[in-house]
């Protein structure tokens, strides 16, 4: 029987009154890939802090190759060999990948001077190995996600580590980032190295891991190979009841007036000559590959980045869109693309957050502003349900309720939606759909934005696909299918 490389028994630990994890068991065995998945809050981080020794455990106890170990703290599990790369990349722009990778570990000579040419030769033999070729001395800022993620990976390799973490690992990248992420966890499967894969995308695994483990309320619920969990199956363990249908049923034909219309719409650089409509009512998916400018399309629509020619309608009429100020004032509302950095402010109040763009209407009238709060927090059962927390407490998928929450409090009827369900759970996800299609019933125009294709056949009444900056082709909702989005997304017919 094969001894695991790493093995978590009867892990118990609690912050205050609150139990994270409550007597869970997660083994890792020699060269195996695996999956660890659950719900935002299912204890998935705080069991994986404790794997690298960023946390110590309240009960239970590690093995490393089946030896008990006494005691772990973040530099004995990088001495055994146990690397974390989290969703949240930590690296210096400002220096280069070899200064990135051997950052405080620099190869150092007899005098106590850094090696610059072993540290880059060593640097270039690893990216190698990974299959990106990278100059070493190219500075991290000007890098793409993608590869910004390999020069982590790259740094858990230089120091020999037999175990990588990975979080959240393609919540920002492309389709072909995401396949060559693929081929770099194949090659270090290939050799040896054992991979802690953990997502909310639950096709993935099924693509690159052997087991899975799932984690509810702090609990191990499940744990089998992969080849025995069917997808249904999953995701009942994950939320805890029988797998529904995951979007809502479509509505009847939106015949609605055009709320929104764009008009020959150019930014230099980003996007050209766009034009489309949304009716109210209507769900509009927007498809594309990264860097085709949807997001660029958005935020040059809300006012919040420039255009240099076009004209955009709202209700029949031309406005002019200087900033978000304007937008907001004739109704519009901006899901963006990243919560933490565009969307929210993390250190202040879920109250702050939901009435920033309504501030004017309950100035001297606290009361109301808290009453109007607490009633969408329990309209959209955003957990835990307390308006006066920092909002950077709330989960990833409950962050996400307070940003559409927000609009529905600003009173929006046209909604550009900005892959809304990044980096969420599979139940937060099924919460937020039924919300938008609760927003379309109601007459809102949306919108939709995501690279998570599924979501935009699943929800959208018609599929615009932008290849390079350009709208190349429109689908009706019978037409669209995953293969016809990609033909146009990649500049091709449909």
């Amino acid at each position: 029987m094969t001894v695991p490389l790493l093995e978590m028994q009867q892990i118990r630990k609690s912050f205050g009154g609150s139990v994270a994890l409550d007597g869970v068991s997660f083994e890792v065995l020699p060269g195996e890939v695996h999956a660890l998945v659950g719900e935002n809050g299912a204890g998935k981080s705080t069991l994986m802090n404790i794997a690298s020794g960023v946390l110590q455990p309240d009960a239970g106890r590690i093995l490393w190759q089946g030896r008990a170990l006494p005691a772990l703290d973040p530099r004995k599990a990088r001495q055994l060999g146990i690397a974390f790369v989290h969703q949240e990349l930590a690296l210096v722009p400002q220096l280069s990948i070899a200064e990135n990778i051997f950052l405080g570990r620099h190869a150092q000579g007899p005098p106590a001077l850094v090696r610059w040419g072993r540290m880059r030769d060593h640097a270039r033999q690893l990216l190698a190995e990974l299959g990106r070729p990278l100059d070493p001395d190219s500075p991290v800022a000007s890098l793409g996600v993608g590869e910004q993620q390999l020069v982590e990976i790259a740094r858990a390799l230089a120091f020999q580590a037999r175990l990588v973490i990975m979080d959240e690992p393609t919540a920002a990248l492309s389709e072909s980032e995401v396949a060559r992420l693929f081929q770099v966890i194949a090659r270090l499967e290939r050799r040896g190295v054992s991979v802690v894969y953990i997502t909310h995308r639950l096709r993935e695994i099924y693509q690159i891991a052997r087991r899975v483990t799932v984690l509810r309320d702090g609990r191990r619920v499940a744990s089998a190979p992969i080849a025995a969990m069917p997808h249904d199956e999953l995701i009942r363990h994950i939320v805890g009841r029988p797998a529904q249908e995951q979007f809502p049923p479509p509505g009847p034909p939106p015949r609605g007036p055009c709320a929104l219309r764009v008009e020959r719409l150019t930014a230099r650089g980003r996007f050209q000559d766009v034009s489309f409509h949304v009716r109210a009512g209507e769900i509009v998916g927007l498809a594309g590959l990264v860097g085709a400018g949807r997001t660029e399309l958005l935020e040059a629509i809300f006012g919040a980045a420039p255009f240099d020619a076009g004209q955009i309608w709202l209700q029949e009429r031309p406005v002019r869109i200087r900033s978000p100020r304007d937008a907001i004032r004739l109704g519009m509302a901006l899901v963006p693309d990243d919560r933490k950095m565009k969307g929210l402010i993390p250190r202040a109040p879920v109250v702050w957050n939901l009435v920033l763009p309504s501030c004017r209407r309950f100035l001297l009238r606290p009361a109301e502003e808290r009453s109007r709060a607490l009633a969408l927090i329990g309209d959209l059962r955003i957990r835990p349900a307390d308006a006066h927390i920092p909002v950077s407490s709330l989960s990833g998928g409950n962050q996400q309720k307070v940003v559409l929450a927000r609009w529905l409090l600003a009173r929006a009827s046209v909604f550009l939606m900005d892959e809304p369900t990044r980096g969420i759970d599979v139940g937060a996800k099924a919460e937020i759909y039924e919300l938008i299609r609760r927003l379309a019933e109601r007459g809102a125009a949306i919108v939709l934005v995501s690279s998570e294709w599924e979501e935009i056949l699943g929800l959208a009444d018609r599929v615009l696909v932008m290849h390079r900056g350009r709208m190349v082709g429109e689908l009706p909702r019978e037409q669209a299918t995953e293969e016809a989005i990609m033909r146009l997304a990649t500049g091709g017919v449909p």
